[in-house]
């Protein structure tokens, strides 16, 4: 019986970018699953369009953004142009578009059953702390959403908050699929008595200067707690990673420490070897504010305790789940107290509770609402 073909298509590197990584092996095995991104092909598609580095699909031209022909600014952009050139005349059942951007090349390629958009982020308030971005590209991305994505087959997004914006401004009906971790089978590791050695506190992430990763150090800094933070950081932005370097070496104690970024493969298993994970964001912006991160998951899998900021989506989650401690604001001061508060017997409960739903939210649990909506597809007009 000949299988239903499915074109996974996102303007990011595949092979690097875990959320499409978890459709293409969600689907590789059911489907015919053909890949358009940037970079190599991941492993078990039938076929891969691969996008010339150097384009991309946000280099818009921005006399076209100042007249508002949004149209002419979106198919002239470097990616979708040639992703658009490269597809033509090919046919797929479903096509599976990440984001905003991959949307309308996806609608244009009429595949037989339909579009799933994916949404990693509410789009038209990706960078609204920058007011010109707000001004000028908003409503470029509040136009492919009214025009295209509301022609999507069906929906996800990666929080309930972002979800429920997307339906209250163009009527989007979106469900849920998080960014959940794999499941890794691990133990949660032994909490250091007080004569043994400090709690062992870990962050991984970027390093971006909106991330306010130094309110951690801070915090650090201040409480009394026998504690240390090591710091998995990208370096997106060098100057920053410097500053915070800077800013960690005033502490004569030296219990802020920095470490190479580890592959996502490695990731998990080397948080495991700590105690808390902290995922503090101040509102920077409307995405942030709704943020429910990869790490969250990861500290999940990794067996850590949490500490996180009183951001709706994690804080709801973390008090549900029995895993940590909400900080009551994003001051320094308040997460200081947090730290000194955090008793080793209570951390070991947060281990063990993370311990105990490690399982249930994994991304073999999570992508079920991908599952759902293509296969609804394909089995619709199937029949």
């Amino acid at each position: 019986m000949t299988r239903a073909t499915l074109l996974v298509l996102s303007f990011s590197p595949i092979v690097a970018d875990a959320r499409v990584l978890k459709q293409v092996e969600l689907f590789k095995d059911r489907y015919d699953v053909t890949t358009c991104g940037f970079g190599p092909a991941p492993a078990g598609v039938v076929d891969h369009v691969e996008v010339p580095a150097g384009l991309s699909a946000t280099d818009v031209d921005g006399r076209l953004i100042t007249v508002r022909w949004y149209s002419r600014a979106y198919w002239s952009t470097s990616a979708v142009a040639w992703a658009r050139r490269s597809l033509r005349g090919r046919r797929f059942d479903v096509v599976l578009a990440n984001d905003v951007e991959a949307v309308p090349v996806a609608v244009g390629l009429e595949p037989r059953f339909g579009v799933h958009a994916d949404l990693h982020e509410y789009a038209p308030a990706q960078h609204d702390e920058n007011a010109a971005w707000k001004k000028r590209i908003a409503p470029y991305k509040a136009w492919i959403c009214r025009r295209y994505v509301t022609r999507a087959a069906s929906v996800t997004t990666v929080a309930d908050g972002i979800a429920a914006e997307y339906r209250r401004v163009f009527g989007i009906e979106a469900g849920v699929v998080t960014n959940a971790a794999p499941f890794h089978d691990l133990r949660p590791g032994a909490v250091p008595a007080p004569e043994e050695g400090p709690l062992r506190l870990v962050h991984s992430g970027v390093a971006q200067r909106k991330r306010r990763l130094d309110l951690l150090v801070d915090a650090v800094h201040t409480t009394p707690a026998d504690v240390t933070l090591d710091l998995f950081l990208m370096p997106n932005d060098p100057a920053h990673l410097l500053e915070l370097r800077e800013r960690a070496a005033a502490d004569p104690r030296g219990r802020v420490r920095f470490h190479e970024p580890v592959a996502y493969a490695q990731l998990v298993e080397t948080l495991n070897r700590y105690d808390v994970g902290l995922a503090v964001f101040p509102f920077v912006n409307f995405n942030i504010r709704w943020s429910l991160p990869n790490k969250l998951f990861d500290y999940v899998q990794a067996r850590l305790g949490v500490v996180v900021g009183p951001s709706p989506e994690m804080a709801g989650r973390v008090e549900q789940w029995g895993v940590g401690v909400v900080s009551p604001d994003f001051s320094v001061e308040s997460l200081a107290e947090v730290l000194t508060s955090l008793d080793r017997d209570t951390v070991r409960g947060f281990k063990a509770a993370a311990h105990a739903r490690a399982r249930e939210l994994s991304a073999e649990i999570e992508v079920a609402g991908w599952e759902r909506a293509v296969d609804a597809l394909v089995e619709g007009g199937a029949a």
